[in-house]
């Protein structure tokens, strides 16, 4: 059976988060439905996995506590298996952090370019396309000619923005696009005008355009146990390493370094011996439960 994986966002003012979540994570376990929603001040952002009825209904059950007409973003896909282990409510200060309260009312003034346009756009001479996400997922798969700002933790970003001319347009992209909300909008109040957002994010992007008229390479990262995703949003080929968490790609499988949920290429060398003598009591553990329990 497949099962239904939707992702979506909505900057708007929300009020009562800590009742809203009490509500929001009782309608959803009655619904079986997993996956992680983030309630923030400015906003809510989520993805969320199940059966196609029970989402629809809790879709329908969010846009009716607060208001909303439609998602400023969506993109929905399926997968073989659960994507997620549970459901989690969380409240934060922001829908992503950036350190800077979301302008709502300066939202409008953000521009979005249309994934059938967006070869064409950062083709353009004097364009500055940014990858907003972190070196891991920038790592994986980006567009062509995409610059990767380098950073770490989000709140980090402005360092790097501090290095842009205001006089050119910047074309930006993140997985879902709330990222690039988020960043345009700090922008804005640094002066710049010439920002441009793709629409509904990289997901939005290979579900919509072929892969043999992509400008694509490689996969996306996603924040679930697919790991990645390629066009079509079919699931792609990395896993996670259970040590250091970082995605681990079919080539780095292959390597001596590489030992199935105790290390990989990128955390072999810096691992302490505790460490792996801790992870693969855990894989036995893993190992013993999977063959006696039915």
């Amino acid at each position: 059976m497949k099962i239904n994986i939707f992702g979506f966002y909505k900057i708007k003012e929300i009020k009562n988060l800590k009742n809203n979540k009490y509500l929001i994570q009782n309608f959803f376990s009655k619904k079986f439905i997993k996956g992680i929603v983030i309630l923030a001040p400015e906003g809510i952002n989520g993805t969320i996995s199940g059966k196609n009825d029970d989402l629809n209904d809790c879709l329908k059950y969010i846009k009716k506590k607060f208001s909303i007409k439609k998602f400023d973003s969506k993109n929905s896909s399926q997968a073989d298996y659960q994507p997620f282990n549970k459901i989690k409510i969380k409240i934060k200060k922001e829908v992503v952090p950036i350190g800077m309260k979301f302008n709502i009312k300066e939202k409008n003034k953000n521009k979005y370019i249309d994934p059938k346009y967006w070869n064409r756009f950062i083709k353009e001479k004097d364009i500055t396309v940014i990858d907003v996400r972190k070196p891991m997922e920038f790592k994986l798969g980006t567009f062509k000619n995409a610059i990767d700002p380098g950073i770490k933790n989000f709140r980090q970003v402005h360092y790097f923005f501090k290095k842009l001319n205001k006089d050119k347009k910047i074309a930006m992209f993140c997985t879902g696009g709330i990222r690039c909300e988020k960043a345009a909008n700090f922008l804005q109040k640094k002066g710049f005008n010439k920002i441009y957002q793709l629409k509904g994010g990289i997901l939005n992007y290979l579900n919509k355009i072929e892969k043999n008229k992509s400008m694509w390479k490689g996969e996306c990262f996603v924040f679930d146990k697919r790991v990645s995703v390629k066009h079509k949003l079919k699931p792609g080929k990395y896993i996670i390493c259970s040590a250091c968490r970082n995605p681990v790609s079919p080539k780095e499988k292959k390597s001596k370094k590489y030992v199935e949920d105790i290390s990989c290429p990128n955390c072999y060398d810096i691992l302490t011996k505790e460490k792996k003598e801790k992870l693969l009591v855990r894989k036995q553990q893993k190992e013993f439960l999977k063959n006696n329990i039915k």
